[in-house]
């Protein structure tokens, strides 16, 4: 089917689907990648509500002649979930268990549900589906059933294909059809149904082809190439109908309903990480420690330790579990009673012994195995394991690891051989290989590192992929084990299977949808994989200069690097997960593609290309895009790939400031410390704006601070040190930074942070600005905020500038707000690069920080009196992003008696003066609504609820109607109990 863009699609479908319609380039383009490396502009999005919205809009596109591509998460590695058609993305609206049979295991959900999201639902119930990809906090069933995915437990559990019961489906001529068991003879069928004489076609087609079948499918589980003929050949048992849906990457019919199979929980798990001084001996060990019946056994190698050894997130993971420098490891897990599995456990390592692995060998017979039981851990292995891609993909360097041949499985006993062979094909093309995932099934996920602009990489990959078939053809294996077919691998389907099977899979194709209506070019028909008029690095992309604002030397491109960061993000969809971390708080209240890092991170691509149009980085449907952005800098730990949105965010408000000016809103944010000192000397006519009647609603006209807020209250009072040190003069010193927040609004934190640390033994310094200006330091983020970043710039010399003394004789840089005291960790050096600015970011703790590393050595003595009996914390986005959350734990458990429970929790939704702005004020509050303002609501009258940030106690203060307080105040208020020998009065909150 030609695909030909026509406005009466557009306007039809507005007409008659509610759900979001968009046809304009930025939002087509947020849809053209997915996490292969092609790029394909799409002619629309359609955002259905409702599944009959969905039929609808694939109706009026049948009209218009235009196909439509089904899209979920995303996250297809191979370009599923890409083509110049209709979009049609069930993700945010097409996600409900539609029905659940605890007592039979089953259940019927709609094809936008994610797998963790139906796992949470189904845990309670003591079940799960336990397909278990490594995307799971992204990829909808509706995505894994239509590429058949596999998951790292199917040893035990099977495939999609083993798993899925039934589906229903809307065919191309938009007859809707019920797939599932019946009969060879459909005599379960209605003789009305849709399906019969479709069926029928298809078991002659399965009857005539049994032979060519049975010659040509691989022997191996993992087997999701091309349609599943086989499923067609006639037997004893029937067929189920579904089963040629399964793995048809959406070109057969459109999925409405999925029948799923459940299981048990898994019980109490052990692993035995199987350490390997030689990868060759890793992958020859797999056969023979399958046969002790664990239920996964997955590879980790030394590139992927060495990697994820550099990310923040993983560093205390690996030290916990890898001894010694591995070549590999194998995670060889078991899943049955206790008894068991330490039965089990033991016979690992005694078949570790025999197969001549010691920890007292040398060379490729070093090794052994680390018992893991502990379940916490466990998880968190899981979670380096699972993010295996992402960490490649973190790589810095031009070349990225890239997906075509990564999904091969061959039959177990020629692992080893196929391993060392493919990886001397990687060499002779000038490449190496990176390696993980499932030795159980010998279906190991390898990457060559190529750079696909360089048209001689781009030759190798060709190069490597032919070879690499080859020789997977020669073991029977599968050129396509688990990521499905897409582009990348429909090219290969006659190679690997015959001409004979490839003119069937063409018969299955026209008979389901003859005029091409549904996802064209895969499977059959397919375009060449390396065709680069498809890449996402076409041979025409090219990025202009760019005046970027902050320093990014650590990457390469454009703008000193910018280019090669926003290119950092390969599209793997980890910032769409709906719980656990930070990532990505916006995405997690819209569920619009627009609000998620990659779609900022594609956005801020296509722009910076010239692929949206001359000015578009500082255009206004850019800012639209970056609006509810909060900057949390959840990306910037849990990205895998180190996406930084918060710093590309300013890259991009400041091209809009140097473009356009800044609006009244972020010129009264951003010169905030500039005007405090005078505010604060009248701040009763400043609060007037919160008493008179009419006044907050004037300011929300005038400069869009919302109506619904009331702002913080100056104050006369404000905190000004009298004198430059505190303290004993023989104590160890500390430097306390007063940020414009607590200085100006709560003086009573940095009041208790000086009697904390004083009464610590600590000598205080509290420099004047050497620059004589008596205005006091500020960090810079308000001008930040605006994209001023010439500003933030002068602000950040003041403070180098003052503390350059101290820290260049180890005095540590002690701050109470965690936005202002965490730019000298990561803005002031992007902003001032240089070995003073690297030294005081070095050295700039929060207390909460500084107080943890005091107790680990043993300096921190403090009399302390019990308080309340528990604390319910909420942690700054920033104090996630940087590990800090142990740090505060650790504090709180100074007062005795005093039991800490952490709310887990997103951004509260605050984020500085995101929160008063009118325009983001219901997503801000909808924000703290996911799992914080709840867990206020329900904590006890008498437990106290700490919060760091300036901006999360007033959120706390006025969507739960509680008041929170800093670390440091808990502690001060027990120290105060402690010396006057009394329980402590009851906590409050300053005003």
């Amino acid at each position: 089917m030609a695909a030909r863009l026509t406005p009466g699609l557009e306007r039809r479908l507005k007409a008659e689907v509610s759900g979001d319609v968009w046809f304009d380039r930025f939002n087509r383009g947020r849809y053209a990648t997915d996490a292969s490396f092609y790029q394909i502009m799409p002619l629309g999005v359609v955002v259905p509500r409702t599944t009959e919205e969905a039929e609808r809009a694939i109706a009026l596109a049948r009209a218009e002649g235009i196909p439509v591509t089904p899209r979920g998460g995303g996250t297809s590695q191979c370009g599923q979930t890409i083509n110049d058609s209709l979009v049609v993305d069930g993700s945010k609206h097409l996600n409900r268990v539609l029905e659940l049979d605890v007592e039979n295991r089953r259940c019927v959900v709609e094809p936008g549900i994610v797998l963790d999201d139906l796992n949470r639902a189904l845990r309670k119930h003591g079940l799960w589906f336990p397909v278990d990809v490594s995307t799971a906090s992204r990829a909808t069933i509706g995505g894994m059933a239509g590429n058949n995915s596999c998951g790292g437990r199917s040893l035990r559990y099977g495939t999609m294909r083993d798993n899925v019961l039934s589906i229903d489906a809307m065919l191309a001529d938009g007859a809707k059809a019920h797939f599932g068991a019946v009969d060879h003879n459909l005599s379960s069928l209605p003789l009305d149904s849709p399906l019969a004489p479709l069926a029928r076609d298809l078991f002659d087609l399965g009857t005539r082809e049994a032979g060519e079948v049975a010659a040509r499918f691989p022997a191996v589980q993992r087997r999701v190439g091309g349609y599943n003929l086989d499923a067609l050949v006639p037997n004893e048992r029937g067929a189920n109908l579904a089963h040629i849906l399964v793995g048809s990457e959406g070109t057969l019919a459109y999925s409405t309903r999925i029948e799923l199979k459940l299981w048990p929980l898994i019980g109490k798990k052990v692993i035995g990480a199987c350490h390997f001084g030689s990868f060759y001996q890793a992958m020859d060990a797999a056969q023979h420690l399958v046969k002790l019946k664990p239920i996964a056994v997955e590879l980790v190698d030394a590139t992927l330790l060495a990697l994820a050894g550099e990310i923040p997130m993983f560093q205390a993971t690996l030290k916990q579990f890898v001894r010694g420098t591995p070549d590999a490891i194998l995670l060889v897990e078991f899943a049955e009673d206790e008894a068991e599995n330490e039965r089990r456990l033991k016979l690992l390592e005694d078949t570790m012994g025999d197969l001549g692995f010691g920890w007292d060998r040398d060379g490729a017979r070093w090794g052994g195995v680390v018992p893991v039981r502990e379940a916490g851990l466990q998880a968190a292995i899981a979670d380096v394991r699972t993010s295996g891609l992402n960490i490649m993909m973190s790589m810095k360097q031009a070349g990225k690891p890239v997906s075509f041949v990564e999904d091969c499985a061959v039959p177990l006993p020629h692992l080893a051989d196929y391993t060392a062979r493919l990886t001397d094909v990687f060499e002779r093309n000038g490449t190496r290989g990176t390696w993980y995932a499932h030795a159980s099934e010998g279906c190991l996920h390898v990457r060559p590192v190529l750079n696909l602009r360089l048209e001689k990489d781009v030759k190798a990959m060709r190069a490597i992929a032919e070879e690499a078939f080859a020789m997977v053809r020669a073991y029977k294996g599968s050129h396509s084990g688990e990521h499905g077919d897409g582009i990348v691998r429909s090219e290969f389907h006659e190679s690997m299977f015959g001409a004979r099977i490839v003119r069937a899979f063409e018969e299955v194709k026209d008979r389901f949808d003859p005029g091409g209506l549904y996802n064209p070019g895969k499977i059959v028909r397919a375009p060449k994989f390396d065709d680069r008029s498809l890449f996402r690095y076409a041979p025409d992309y090219k990025v202009a200069p760019i005046a970027a604002a902050l320093d990014w030397s650590g990457y390469s491109g454009e703008g000193g690097g910018l280019q090669g960061a926003i290119e950092m993000c390969n599209n793997n969809g980890a910032c769409r997960k709906a719980v656990a971390g930070v990532m990505c708080p916006s995405y997690r209240v819209t569920r619009n593609e627009r609000d998620v890092t990659r779609g900022r991170a594609n956005t801020l691509r296509l722009a910076i290309s010239g692929r949206l149009g001359e000015g578009a980085l500082a255009s206004d449907e850019m800012m639209e895009t970056l609006k509810l952005c909060v900057s949390c800098k959840g990306c910037r730990r849990e990205c895998p790939t180190g996406v930084d949105m918060a710093k590309m965010k300013i890259e991009a408000l400041a091209a809009r400031a140097k473009a356009r000016g800044i609006t009244l809103h972020q010129r009264l944010v951003a010169y905030m410390p500039h005007y405090a000192a005078a505010a604060s000397r009248v701040p009763w006519l400043l609060n007037l704006r919160d008493r008179l009647p009419g006044a907050a609603k004037f300011s929300e006209i005038l400069a869009q601070f919302s109506a619904r807020r009331t702002l913080p209250r100056w104050r006369r009072d404000a905190f000004h040190e009298d004198a430059v040190a505190f303290g004993p003069e023989g104590g160890r010193e500390v430097v306390l930074f007063a940020d414009t927040f607590n200085r100006w609004f709560e003086k009573e934190n940095v009041v208790a942070a000086l009697e904390v640390l004083v009464a610590a033994g600590y000598r205080v310094h509290m420099p004047r600005p050497v620059d004589g200006n008596r205005r006091a330091l500020c960090c810079g983020r308000t001008f930040l905020s605006a994209g001023l970043v010439d500003e933030a710039r002068a602000e950040a010399r003041r403070v180098v500038e003052t503390y350059a003394p101290f820290v260049a004789r180890g005095v540590p840089v002690v701050g109470l707000e965690p936005s202002c005291l965490l730019a000298f960790r990561d803005e002031l050096p992007s902003m001032l690069p240089g070995e003073g600015t690297q030294t005081l970011s070095a050295h700039a703790l929060l207390i909460e920080e500084f107080i943890a590393r005091e107790i680990d050595a043993g300096r921190f003595d403090l009399p302390l009196a019990p308080l309340a009996e528990k604390a319910l914390l909420h942690g700054h986005c920033h104090q996630k992003a940087f590990g800090a959350m142990g740090a505060v734990e650790k504090a709180l458990r100074l007062v005795p008696g005093l039991q800490v429970e952490t709310v887990e929790s997103s951004c509260c939704g605050m984020a500085g003066a995101f929160g008063y702005h009118a325009e983001t004020i219901d997503t801000s509050l909808a924000m703290a609504e996911l799992s914080l303002l709840p867990a206020v609501r329900e904590a006890e009258a008498g437990t106290l609820v700490v919060a760091d940030g300036t901006s999360c106690r007033h959120q706390i203060h006025d969507g739960a109607g509680r008041d929170a307080v800093h670390v440091v105040q808990v502690l001060a208020q027990s120290l105060a109990a402690a010396r006057a020998g009394t329980p402590a009065r009851t906590l409050e909150a300053a005003e």
